[in-house]
């Protein structure tokens, strides 16, 4: 049979009106893959090979009762990404610290990071407002010459001390400055270059974040505000820290103290978180009889090895083991500074991550606003005004990576001075100490040992206030504070406290 007359054949079936049975084409027809053959099987001539298609762009008369989008509306719509936001303010627009500044805010540059700064002056204050009848006081008699330093606390900023830096300007007659320390407020956020050489560590600028960098900067604005001071002997401040959590501004005012004490004319502490060595005293004792049996002990040996030759034996056994011990000791410390190395470098590493940074977006969101309502006595005094103070800084630029690097310098921080806790006994300027009676941050008997160990200090605890005395009860720290400056300064007694602008 020729080729023609075999597909006349096959396709006979398609070309005879027959009715087919469909409960019959439903049992016998299976879905096959792809023809390996060409021979078609019984079942294959009683049907049709290709069923009837459907157009795939049917209208919408095919399907009564449903509604077909056209090409128009079927254009997928861009879906937005969902806006991230940190103890409620928004991180998807961060803008420079300089775009955040208010009307009485000042920027300088230091070291090559540029600080924010708030300062008020007694006689530009006097111009700008009246005074009412209420607030009018007499003028004392004998002013004081220091200007004040204000000194915030971790977390926080020049915000802190709105409330009190306007009646301590007038307090005092004087200029009072706060400032923000680098990775809080509004101050500049600047990324710290790590590097491993030595050669490169030379020329490396001093880490903003640092304990060092802080000390400098406040005394960088000791002489800001004590330029126009025309005796040397006046070029001093009265430096007021407030600590908040971790060490901060207590800390910074003490170190700055001990870099330049004659510098410093007075230090007013804040609840301070420095950690006052609790057996001081009995280690002092221990030591001075510790000394007068060593002497008693050396007399009588001296004598016994005279007399006895064995004693000879065992002290030149007892020199060998001695220089034995040094070079383990020498050894294991060599070893230490190597582990200590690798410690900072790994930490430093990890606290530079994502993985750090997003840990630390997770714990402000879920803890920031707890932990300022926490810091009050009573929560409820919170205002959204205070609220919105302290996020501000949230708006910026890298606030996440100044926050870890403050962390990291604090952490790694390889000082050569000896420990602060042995050199409380050594401050000879006056100072006061101040405490809320339920502060849950720092605990009140921590400031009051504190107070034991710096010879001379004031001691004074504010009733119903929580870790900021200086927000929660301003009139209470303006009069600790007035009182502590006419007892030390030789106030008058016709002075009043100025109430809280």
């Amino acid at each position: 049979m020729s080729g023609y007359g075999a597909l006349c054949l096959c396709l006979s079936p398609l070309l005879q009106p027959k009715l087919i049975n469909s409960t019959a084409n439903f049992r016998t027809h299976r879905p096959s893959l792809p023809f390996r053959s060409h021979r078609l099987s019984p079942v294959s001539r009683s049907q049709p090979l290709l069923p009837q298609a459907t157009s795939i762009t049917s209208s919408a008369s095919d399907f009564p009762g449903e509604h077909v989008a056209g090409d128009a509306e079927r254009k997928p719509t861009a879906r937005r990404p969902k806006r991230r936001s940190v103890a409620g303010v928004d991180q998807e627009e961060l803008v420079e610290p300089r775009e955040l500044a208010d009307a009485d805010s000042f920027f300088c540059e230091f070291n090559g990071v540029e600080i924010h700064y708030k300062i008020c002056h007694h006689a530009e204050i006097a111009e700008e407002e009246e005074v009412r009848e209420k607030d009018r006081r007499v003028s004392p008699k004998v002013t004081i010459t220091f200007p004040i330093i204000l000194l915030h606390g971790f977390g926080a900023s020049a915000f802190s001390w709105d409330r009190v830096m306007k009646p301590l300007s007038r307090l005092v007659g004087s200029k009072v400055l706060a400032f923000d320390r680098p990775a809080f407020g509004l101050t500049a956020r600047r990324t710290v270059r790590s590097g491993n050489d030595d050669d490169d560590s030379l020329a490396r600028p001093l880490n903003p974040y640092s304990m060092t960098f802080s000390v400098l900067a406040t005394l960088f604005f000791i002489d800001l505000v004590a330029a126009a001071r025309k005796k040397k002997e006046e070029e001093k401040a009265i430096l007021i820290g407030s600590i908040c959590l971790h060490s901060a501004g207590c800390l910074v005012a003490v170190e700055t103290y001990f870099e330049a004490p004659d510098r410093v004319a007075a230090l007013i502490l804040v609840a301070p978180a420095i950690v006052a060595p609790l057996t001081l005293r009995r280690i002092d004792k221990e030591k001075e009889m510790r000394k007068g049996n060593l002497k008693e002990d050396g007399d009588s040996n001296l004598l016994i090895a005279s007399l006895n030759p064995f004693m000879r034996i065992w002290k030149a056994l007892k020199n060998l083991y001695m220089h034995l011990l040094e070079g383990v000791l020498s050894i294991l410390k060599g070893m230490r500074d190597m582990i200590c190395s690798f410690y900072t470098k790994a930490l430093s590493a990890l606290l530079r991550s994502a993985f750090a940074s997003m840990l630390v977006r997770m714990i402000i969101d879920k803890f920031g606003i707890l932990a300022i309502r926490y810091s009050w006595f009573d929560p409820s005094q919170v205002t959204d005004h205070v609220l919105q103070g302290y996020t501000k800084p949230l708006k910026t630029k890298g606030w996440e990576m100044a926050l870890l690097e403050y962390t990291s310098a604090l952490l790694t921080d390889s000082s050569s001075k000896p420990p602060l806790s042995g050199r409380l006994a050594q401050i000879s300027c006056p100072v006061l100490i101040i405490t809320g009676d339920s502060d849950r941050v720092v605990p009140s008997w921590n400031a009051e040992h504190l107070s034991r160990v710096i010879p001379g200090s004031s001691f004074e605890v504010i009733k119903n206030c929580g870790h900021l005395p200086h927000e929660e009860r301003v009139e209470e720290f303006l009069f600790v504070v007035e009182s502590f400056l006419r007892r030390v300064f030789g106030f008058l007694d016709e002075q009043l406290i100025p109430a809280a602008a």
